[in-house]
């Protein structure tokens, strides 16, 4: 039996339309208002709270397994060392900030939500000194950073 080249385009369209439906996003990856209300101010509290010397609002943004880490180069070398801090040094640093806190008009904390799917969210925080990227998860039904990478900005 020979097929009629009329039709011959239908089996290739059927065939990508019933491949996409297989490949396209679940409706749980959407972003809800309140989900990017609550990322947003799991950052602010990051942030600020350094600025501010609230131990207690950095705190309440980090989850307590959070690595924060920047890669630093060696001039005399020009090899590459990754520098870590842990949700309790974080905390400890913001504490001592408390005593001499970032004045308000130094402050800078720009937050842009870069992506969200279910439970994970990538944010980018622009400070003062530097640019922070963030991975926050849903801990618990709140939303905790587990994941910084940051940058200083350069000197000038």
């Amino acid at each position: 039996m020979r097929s009629n080249p009329r039709y011959l385009w239908i089996r290739p369209f059927f065939f990508c339309f019933f491949l996409s439906l297989g490949v396209a996003p679940a409706d749980g990856s959407a972003q809800t208002p309140a989900d990017s209300t609550a990322i947003t101010q799991a950052a602010l509290d990051y942030i600020q709270g350094y600025y501010t010397g609230n131990a207690e609002r950095m705190e309440r943004a980090l989850h307590p397994d959070l690595a924060k880490r920047i890669v630093r180069t060696n001039p005399a070398n020009n090899r590459s060392a990754l520098e870590q801090m842990s949700a309790m040094t974080l905390v400890q640093i913001t504490r001592m900030m408390a005593q001499r806190p970032v004045p308000e008009d130094q402050q800078r904390s720009e937050v842009k939500i870069l992506d969200v799917f279910g439970n994970v969210a990538s944010v980018r925080i622009d400070a003062a000194m530097w640019i922070d990227y963030l991975h926050l998860a849903k801990w618990n039904g709140e939303w905790k950073l587990v994941n910084v990478l940051w940058e200083m900005r350069p000197q000038g």
